[in-house]
C-alpha cells in the first residue's frame, strides 16, 4: 500500500475515533414559574473553534432591537439597522465597545469591529425602552431559544463548567454556574437551570417618545 494511501487510511480512522468520542450537552433554562427562559448566555469553558469573523445584524424594528441577546466572538463586527419609520439613536457606553449612531428610517450603521470579552448593553437615547445586549466572549456560547434551550454538539468525552448569564438575572446575586461531565456519543445529558428573573424592562414604554 503505498505511503499516502496508508496516511489517509490513518486520518480517516482517527476522524471515526473523534466523532465516536464526541458528546451532545443540553442545557434547559426556566424561571422560578417554572417557564422556559429565552435569551439565556449559556457558555461552556472551552475555546470557540478559530474561524472567519462575521458581522452580527442588530435590527431596529417596531422600536425594539432584535435581536434582544447576541452572542460575538473577538474580531466580530456588527452593523444596526433602522427598519421603523421613527429615527433611532443607537449608543454604547461600555468600555470594550462605545459608539454611537444617529440612524434614519431605512439607514444601516458603518461596522463596529469588537476586539475585546466582555458585554455590551445598549440603548437608544430617543426610545428609552429599547434595550439589547453584546455578549463578547472567546468560549462557546449560545442563546436559548424560546424553548429555553441551548444544545453543543461534538464535545470531547471530559468535563465542564457551564455557566448561564441573562440581562435580567438580579444585580447582586452570584451568576448561575454548574459542571456536568460529557460521556461518549449516545448518551445526552440535560442540564438544569432555575432563574430568579426581574421584570421585562423592555415592557415600560415611554409614550412621550414614540414618535420621534
Amino acid at each position: 500500500m503505498g505511503r499516502w494511501r496508508v496516511r489517509l487510511l490513518c486520518l480517516l480512522v482517527s476522524g471515526v475515533a473523534m466523532a465516536a468520542h464526541a458528546g451532545t450537552l443540553v442545557v434547559m433554562t426556566a424561571d422560578s414559574h417554572g417557564h422556559p427562559v429565552s435569551d439565556a448566555v449559556v457558555t461552556i469553558d472551552r475555546p470557540q473553534a478559530l474561524a472567519a469573523s462575521s458581522t452580527h445584524y442588530i435590527d431596529q424594528k417596531n422600536e425594539t432591537f432584535i435581536p434582544y441577546v447576541d452572542v460575538m466572538h473577538p474580531g466580530d463586527s456588527v452593523v444596526f439597522r433602522n427598519s421603523d419609520n421613527t429615527r433611532h439613536h443607537v449608543y454604547s457606553f461600555s468600555p470594550i465597545g462605545a459608539f454611537q449612531f444617529i440612524l434614519s428610517p431605512g439607514e444601516s450603521s458603518s461596522p463596529v469591529v469588537l476586539s475585546h470579552t466582555g458585554t455590551i448593553a445598549l440603548g437608544c437615547n430617543i426610545h428609552d425602552h429599547m434595550i439589547a445586549y453584546l455578549v463578547v466572549t472567546a468560549d462557546q456560547a449560545q442563546v436559548t431559544n424560546p424553548q429555553g434551550q441551548a444544545r453543543f454538539d461534538d464535545l470531547p468525552v471530559g468535563h465542564y463548567t457551564v455557566t448561564v448569564w441573562h440581562p435580567q438575572l438580579w444585580p447582586g446575586h452570584p451568576q448561575a454556574s454548574a459542571t456536568v461531565d460529557v460521556p461518549a456519543e449516545g448518551v445526552t445529558p440535560e442540564l438544569p437551570f432555575t432563574l430568579r428573573l426581574m421584570p421585562d424592562p423592555r415592557s415600560f414604554v415611554d409614550r412621550e417618545h414614540l414618535d420621534y
